[in-house]
């Protein structure tokens, strides 16, 4: 497949111009959505109906959406088989479900032997970081990870930033990955991330190389966590209360919705779908 011209915007340094605004996104070109769930599509930590029909929307339109998020193995099966996406990134990338001819199929971006390794030592590397943060425990849906492990700051924990950090920071020194997402300090041991699993997704599910940068798909997200993907998508997307992190996080989005969490994303679609809505009438 012959690679589409290039969009890829050069983001200057320092980065004060960005985000921009939604309105000035060019969203003509798009054909899939990926999207984070936690505070992207989810508002005060549910999915709103008028969120969903958002999904719906999209979808009817012939556009692939994707979610990709870094809840648990048995949320993402759950969500790929109940809600209008063609796939579920989950677990920062650990792994996805793929809707294919024969039905869903689940992809581990590690070999067993090497996950299985990982996910021993990641277990022991966390229990000991719990002990060291007044506080700290496992998220609840941790017993449905299979790669990745939780830690709650943000969800039904009330640590706040302050030990959210301190337990990165004990993380990465034992050498794990440790990132936060919305609610909960993500953590594992392996070579992939987001971006690493959403580009392995498309060569699965679609059989194409993901170039994120010229224009064809459109990333939404909100924290610490997608920064990987703000940073490689040209049409990448924060929600509003992505401006919470925005002078912390490594990459910010390139542009930014003026309502936050899931009334935010809903406003994201219906940017997307103006372009296929004027062809109609």
């Amino acid at each position: 497949m012959s690679r589409p011209a290039s969009s890829k915007r050069q983001r200057p340094s320092p980065r004060e111009s960005f985000p921009k605004p939604l309105r000035e996104a060019d969203f003509s070109r798009v054909e899939g959505v990926f999207t984070d769930v936690d505070g992207t599509l989810t508002t005060s930590h549910r999915l709103r109906a008028q969120t969903i029909r958002a999904l719906e929307r999209l979808a009817e339109a012939g556009l692939k959406v994707v979610l990709v998020s870094g809840r648990p193995a048995g949320w993402g099966e759950a969500w790929a088989r109940t809600l209008p996406v063609e796939g579920v990134i989950v677990e920062n990338g650990g792994l996805f479900f793929v809707r294919g001819a024969k039905g869903l199929r689940k992809v581990y971006l590690e070999p067993p032997k090497e996950r299985a390794e990982n996910r021993r030592r990641l277990r022991s590397e966390v229990l000991r970081v719990l002990k060291r943060v007044p506080g700290a425990q496992l998220s609840s849906d941790s017993a449905y990870t299979e790669v990745d492990l939780a830690i709650d700051y943000n969800e039904e924990a009330r640590l706040g930033d302050t030990a959210a950090g301190r337990i990165e920071a004990l993380l990465r020194e034992r050498g794990v990955t440790a990132v936060r997402s919305s609610v909960h300090v993500n953590c594992w041991l392996g070579r992939f991330d987001k971006l690493i699993a959403t580009r392995r997704f498309a060569r699965e599910a679609w059989g194409q190389a993901l170039h994120p940068e010229d224009g064809r798909f459109v990333y939404a997200g909100d924290s610490f966590n997608d920064a990987p993907m703000f940073q490689a998508f040209a049409l990448s997307v924060g929600v509003a209360n992505v401006r919470s992190v925005l002078d912390r996080i490594e990459a910010p989005p390139a542009f930014i919705t003026r309502a936050a969490e899931g009334r935010g994303f809903e406003e994201l679609a219906r940017a997307i779908l103006v372009p296929r809505d004027r062809l109609q009438e």
